[in-house]
């Protein structure tokens, strides 16, 4: 949330250059966004570029570094999106509490956590201090669809 006379969330992301994407819609037997209590669970966001998956595995055929990162990014903006269907404005967030970020990596690759802050970095843009998390990176060898990211989050959300 940000504090009063700040600007919104809404002219945050236009100053970022963030148009929200539509909300991917789940690919399996599973639902978007659970609202339990205060807390909004938004299930794992795939990395969508031009709506194509980006793939492959960190440490890998040029899959680098800087590449993970804008994954992680790019996951960020399907949660925000996630995030602003479940609850009709971004505006309702309180804090980000969490982030879960998985990287499929290869065994020698060990950046899971500086990948991951391509997600963590745009939250604390997005909503200021509220933005700042706990979070978990962890590598995986593989990911659904053969994405090279995923990251879910928990939000703690304002009352009406």
């Amino acid at each position: 949330m940000l504090t009063p006379g700040a600007m919104t969330i809404a002219s945050r992301l236009a100053e970022l250059g963030i148009a929200l994407p539509r909300p991917a819609a789940p690919v399996a037997a599973y639902v978007p966004a659970v609202l339990a209590g205060s807390l909004l669970h938004i299930s794992g966001q795939l990395p969508f570029d031009d709506g194509q998956v980006m793939t492959g595995r960190l440490g890998e055929r040029g899959a680098d570094l800087a590449y993970g990162q804008r994954a992680a990014r790019l996951c960020a903006i399907m949660l925000l999106a996630q995030i602003d269907q479940a609850l009709g404005s971004l505006e309702r967030v309180e804090r980000i509490v969490r982030l879960g970020v998985f990287v499929s990596s290869a065994a020698d690759f060990t950046d899971q956590p500086k990948v991951a802050n391509g997600a963590s970095e745009l939250m604390e843009q997005v909503f200021g201090e509220a933005g700042r998390h706990a979070r978990s990176a962890v590598g995986v060898p593989v990911l659904p669809l053969g994405a090279v990211v995923e990251v879910d989050a928990i939000v703690a959300v304002r009352a009406d």
